[in-house]
């Protein structure tokens, strides 16, 4: 429930532009030129801030910058403070996801050896479509497109594209790119509803930088051996499939402290405290 509560308000501060949504556009607003840690559109009338990724890619694909120093700076910091802490407790459309996950629908199973093939699907977005692309296909001008808002990111279809249904020209400019980003969302959030999180699992390029951060960042999940009774239980029941045993810090753990509540022995704990020495 705390959690629950930590994202709702998080959620509300991110989009809480209310001039932006009187306008119906996207508003240009002192903060935009700020980064917040996780996906929110840059281009929702209500964002208080800028999304990382979305500025990464415009400075990549903007000549003669090619790399957002500020925007990847401060993406390895909130890593290396957090790792996915934030995926858990500040993403707006991680709570979506976990909403619709929610609903009495069937549930989807992957197979362990192709859900393991599917998890460096984000990394590869984060390379080729986030930095990658931007970077390398340029037009006359040197300018790149932002590949990944362009064509991928189901966040800021939800939270700034769905503007262009309700405005004639701005749709019909889009054209099939409107519907092609349309049926994506629609996609991912159909599959929500059977599969917990699957953008998170597979497609999110934020997600996979603060994934390699979970290893070094200053908070971390800590498993007692001297407690643990070896039960199993945190891993069976842990939406992301963490392999928490073997590794505490994995970079599939977004750190929702589930594991920690239905450990038996108590022996899961988290902070910024370092572990005890012996």
């Amino acid at each position: 429930m705390r959690r629950r509560l930590v994202q709702i308000l998080s959620a509300l501060a991110l989009n809480a532009n209310i001039a932006g949504y009187a306008a119906g556009g996207v508003s240009d607003n002192a903060g935009k030129y700020v980064c917040v840690p996780v996906l929110n559109c840059h281009s929702c009338p209500g964002a208080v801030g800028a999304c990382p990724i979305g500025a990464m890619q415009a400075v990549a694909g903007s000549r003669p910058h090619s790399v957002s120093f500020y925007a990847l700076g401060f993406v390895v910091l909130c890593g290396l403070l957090l790792g996915r802490w934030l995926c858990a407790f500040i993403c707006p459309f991680g709570l979506i996801q976990e909403l619709l996950h929610r609903l009495p629908a069937p549930r989807l199973v992957v197979k362990p050896a192709i859900d393991k093939r599917l998890r460096y699907l984000k990394y590869a977005v984060l390379l080729i479509l986030a930095l990658g692309l931007p970077a390398l296909l340029v037009d006359a001008y040197g300018n790149g497109a932002p590949f990944f808002c362009k064509y991928l990111c189901p966040a800021g279809t939800l939270e700034g594209g769905l503007l262009l249904l309700l405005q004639a020209p701005l749709r019909e400019l889009a054209g099939g790119l409107w519907w092609w980003k349309l049926g994506l969302l629609l996609a991912l959030l159909l599959v929500s509803a059977a599969l917990y999180r699957p953008f998170c699992k597979y497609l999110c390029p934020l997600g996979a930088i603060y994934g390699l951060c979970n290893r070094y960042s200053l908070y971390q999940m800590r498993v007692d051996r001297d407690k643990c009774v070896d039960c199993g239980k945190c891993e069976r029941l842990c939406p992301m499939q963490a392999a928490l045993l073997s590794n505490a810090n994995s970079a599939e753990c977004i750190r929702c402290g589930g594991c920690r509540a239905v450990c038996p022995a108590q022996a899961i704990s988290a902070g910024f405290t370092p572990p005890a020495r012996p």
